[in-house]
């Protein structure tokens, strides 16, 4: 049974979803999903294989009817969105694979009309050809047939046919699937552009969390069916009980010390009170990679509450022995080639 849309969306929310749930057969793969995305926001969600992530996404895309839960995107219950609604959406797959005899120039001129229809004076549709291809990188392979272009080149051909309806909700898979480092700091540009000048709202999926770091004002673990956390990647950070590590140098002798509250802002400073000659002062948190293993690990092993902040909340992470995951407060002391490590 499919329950309705939440009714009277506020015009700055594109997707809300409340206690989504999927289930197959006797498997049940989503449990209770729950967070909602405001416009021109960017969001990643992130999980392991299996917990339910593709399924998410396709029901938001209206690709799936789900089982139960309210689901509005846009404004629209995407089960029963019609053509106007999908003019409003950019879904970029993994990859195309059969337009290779096409021109780039063409085959996006062509793709291109099928949005003139849903042209508004709010929303002028389709992106002009020449500017996104500009946008995308490709004005120099416009004329290329799409078989000779490089697996790199090919990718932002998926983006740019993803987006050439100029659509106010993307969705990316994998987005930078392929991308050499000069052309994924390209695409982070666009997605950027996007969100900030177009107000676009971007959901994409990744499993490069350093990606997702650069990417995304907000970060959704996915697991076992369920949101385990929901924020920045700072706000996830100082859920965990790793707190911060302060390192500096003094009289020639390196100490570390692990702050055990998670802003180490009022130890830096007295640090810096009372001592005037302290140099290579560096502050480390842990980092998405550290955060986000031990966040599955304590949802898998169920230690602690989970949350699904339909209100895009953190779940409290407070009361919980967390492993170090940032590698902190072991009270380890080690020698570097010439000093001592010290620690506090």
């Amino acid at each position: 049974m499919t329950d309705s849309q939440p009714s009277q969306e506020p015009a700055d929310v594109a997707i809300d979803v409340r206690d989504l749930r999927m289930r197959y057969g006797t498997k049940d793969v989503l449990t209770g999903v729950s967070f909602t995305a405001r416009r021109g926001e960017v969001l990643a969600l992130l999980g392991p294989n299996g917990a339910g992530k593709s399924t998410t996404i396709e029901i938001l895309e209206g690709f799936r009817t789900r089982s139960a839960g309210q689901v509005a995107v846009l404004g629209q219950d995407p089960a029963h969105g019609d053509e106007a609604w999908r003019a409003r959406l950019g879904v970029v797959l993994q990859s195309w694979r059969d337009h290779g005899r096409w021109k780039v120039r063409e085959l996006l001129d062509y793709l291109a009309r099928f949005y003139v229809p849903f042209s508004t004076p709010e929303v002028e549709r389709p992106w002009k050809v020449d500017e996104l291809l500009n946008a995308v990188g490709l004005t120099e392979h416009a004329n290329q047939k799409v078989k000779a272009l490089s697996g790199g080149q090919r990718r932002r051909l998926d983006v740019a046919i993803g987006i050439v309806g100029r659509p106010e909700l993307v969705f990316l898979d994998e987005p930078t699937a392929g991308f050499d480092p000069h052309a994924r700091r390209e695409f982070h540009d666009l997605v950027h552009r996007l969100s900030d000048f177009e107000n676009t709202t971007i959901l994409l999926t990744t499993h490069d969390l350093d990606e997702a770091e650069k990417l995304a004002d907000r970060i959704l673990i996915l697991d076992q069916g369920t949101i385990v956390a929901n924020g920045s990647a700072d706000e996830l950070a100082r859920q965990m009980a790793t707190g911060a590590e302060v390192r500096w140098t003094a009289d020639g002798r390196r100490h570390v010390h692990a702050a055990e509250q998670n802003d180490p802002t009022p130890f830096v400073r007295d640090l810096l009170a009372t001592d005037a000659g302290i140099t290579e002062l560096e502050v480390r948190r842990a980092s998405l990679e550290d955060t986000y293993m031990a966040l599955v690990q304590r949802a898998e092993t169920g230690q602690g509450a989970t949350g699904n902040g339909a209100d895009g909340s953190a779940p409290d992470g407070s009361g919980q022995d967390e492993p170090d995951a940032g590698g902190t407060g072991n009270g380890v002391t080690s020698k570097d080639d010439e000093a001592q490590e010290v620690r506090s």
